[in-house]
């Protein structure tokens, strides 16, 4: 899935994914200072299956990461991806996993 495009609109706190020029993803976010919390991933049903989804939360994160943001997975989809990517769990300080239902270390 080469064609996908995945950018930042801060405007509308929300990141989306393109796929040859339509809309087929977004994560939802609240920035405040040096935290940001994810609260809602979306896929269209047509675009489901392609795992869009996951290219989002993949670029999401590792954009939180390169910025030095703590995350806050409030997002179900968010939070599931990272307990199977325990390589982001730093991202969540450790007093918040808990109320994400993730493990305390990986």
């Amino acid at each position: 899935m080469t064609d996908l495009v995945i950018t930042d609109a801060p405007d509308e706190s929300r990141y989306v994914a393109n796929l040859e020029g339509v809309e087929a993803g977004e994560v939802q976010y609240q920035l405040d200072g040096d935290v940001i919390m994810f609260t809602h991933t979306g896929v269209p049903p047509e675009f489901e299956g392609r795992g869009i989804a996951s290219q989002l939360a993949r670029y999401v994160l590792d954009d939180a990461r390169s910025r030095g943001l703590e995350v806050l997975p409030r997002c179900p989809y968010i939070s599931g991806w990272i307990a199977r990517h325990l390589e982001y769990l730093d991202l969540v300080p450790a007093a918040s996993r808990p109320r994400y239902r993730l493990p305390a270390e990986a």
